[in-house]
């Protein structure tokens, strides 16, 4: 398995990759040179983004709000499958909990000592 993951990390190394993007601050569309894209719309305290793989020509998307010291993020995998997140900052210290697009819930804390 550590070849494995050696071998791919050197493939990313060395296989060059492009991507560009395009837009205002509100509003950009990015497409690498895989012919992969994907969007991203800012207004207010709102962020969408949306993207589209074109070796499987599925998509997927998320939506985040930022309300005071908490971010919500919702979002669908390229599967149509459905995930969220609340995240909530408290001095150096956010506090992150969800269910993931299996269905599982999770939560993670992160400060100025790491994150676990």
């Amino acid at each position: 398995m550590r070849i494995l993951l050696a071998a791919a990390a050197l493939m990313a190394v060395t296989t060059s990759s492009y991507a560009a993007c395009y837009g205002t601050g509100n509003y950009q569309r990015c497409s690498d040179n895989s012919g992969n894209s994907y969007s991203v719309q800012r207004y207010g305290n709102t962020t969408n983004l949306r993207g589209y793989n074109s070796n499987t020509g599925s998509s997927w998307s998320q939506n985040s709000q930022h309300l005071g010291n908490s971010t919500f993020t919702r979002g669908y995998d390229a599967d149509g499958n459905s995930w969220n997140s609340t995240t909530q900052r408290i001095g150096d210290s956010s506090f992150t909990r969800g269910m993931d697009s299996d269905g599982n819930s999770f939560s993670r804390t992160c400060n100025s000592f790491g994150c676990f």
